[in-house]
């Protein structure tokens, strides 16, 4: 649990950066086009001779603005990005240097206004840029897609939502929902306020059962939640709703604890019965997005029953259809 504890506090801190990320990137958009859109009057406001040089400059200079933005804003790597702005405040630093002390008066004045508008930036794209290298770090550092000694295991899993962050909380949070995307869970039988009651399907046709509790929730943004008692499957875990760059999507984070029964033996032939747990909580994800997209689990013709009823197991090859079947064909 100590380990989870820090992946959390880790997942919190990517969170925050993801999020100032976000900030940045909107601001170079908006500087990139006001030097595409407007490059006269962005010289003007600056301080910045009318000359050719200057004129070919300022577009330049939006159009960088525009890769930092389209990074900022689409990727996940937030830390290389905010380097990338602070090589660029650089040099634009080093530039407005050089023309201050060509420039006198007025322009002078609005060049160091400029300059001192820079440096406060550059400060945030360096504390930025700095922390999330840190970040990066200290996550790659904690081991989450591996099991651990004793059988337990921790998971992590992400997906996007085209829906906003307070729908798919709340759908989330309505536990009568969850079965209808984690394929193992059988039933769920609230107890109280924040406990419940759980019952799910494990390999060779057993059932698991155990109590939970929610031990923290920010409604529309997170829900933790543990395991209590005797539990058959001692589990916890923290699911994070951050909207997603595009305005409208939300961004699901599921980071999970919890033993498998059979310890490292139960493991390798779960595995081996096509439940290998990552897999699973991927799997789960993706069925709640097509839930709350489509309404519906979509399943494919060759494993339309998946995987709850085990109708897909064993699957044979494609062959050549047998005489019964042909005769079928016939008759139809």
């Amino acid at each position: 649990m100590t380990q989870l504890a820090t992946r959390e506090a880790a997942q919190a801190r990517q969170d925050d950066l993801r999020r100032r990320g976000r900030r940045l990137g909107w601001m170079s958009l908006g500087l990139g086009v006001a030097q595409l859109a407007a490059p006269d009057t962005v010289r003007r406001i600056s301080g910045v001779d009318d000359s050719s040089t200057s004129r070919t400059m300022v577009p330049l200079v939006g159009a960088r603005e525009l890769v930092h933005a389209a990074g900022l804003l689409t990727s996940r790597r937030k830390g290389i990005w905010a380097w990338t702005r602070v090589v660029g405040d650089a040099m634009d630093l080093a530039s407005l240097g050089v023309a201050i002390a060509h420039r006198s008066g007025h322009r002078r004045r609005r060049l160091v206004g400029v300059t001192g508008a820079i440096v406060g930036i550059t400060v945030v794209d360096l504390l930025t840029a700095v922390q999330a290298t840190r970040a990066t770090r200290i996550g790659s550092a904690v081991p989450v897609r591996g099991p651990r000694e004793g059988g337990s295991m921790e998971l992590t899993a992400t997906t996007t939502i085209r829906k906003p962050p307070p729908t798919v909380y709340a759908f989330w949070r309505d536990l009568d929902n969850l079965p209808t995307f984690m394929a193992h869970l059988e039933t769920i039988r609230a107890t109280g306020d924040r406990t419940s009651h759980w019952s799910a399907s494990a390999p060779f046709g057993k059932n698991v059962e155990w109590d939970a509790e929610i031990t923290d929730e920010n409604p529309g943004e997170m829900i933790a939640w543990r395991s209590t008692g005797n539990a058959d499957v001692p589990n916890a875990g923290t699911v994070r709703f951050v909207p997603a760059p595009d305005g409208v999507s939300t961004e699901v984070h599921v980071v999970m604890s919890y033993d498998i029964p059979g310890g490292p033996i139960g493991k390798v032939v779960a595995r081996y019965f096509g439940e290998e747990p990552h897999q699973q909580l991927d799997d789960d994800l993706r069925r709640l997005k097509q839930v709350l997209e489509t309404g519906q689990v979509v399943r494919s013709e060759g494993a339309p029953w998946g995987k709850r009823a085990r109708k897909e197991f064993p699957q044979r090859p494609a062959q050549p259809l047998s005489d019964s079947e042909l005769a079928k064909g016939a008759d139809a």
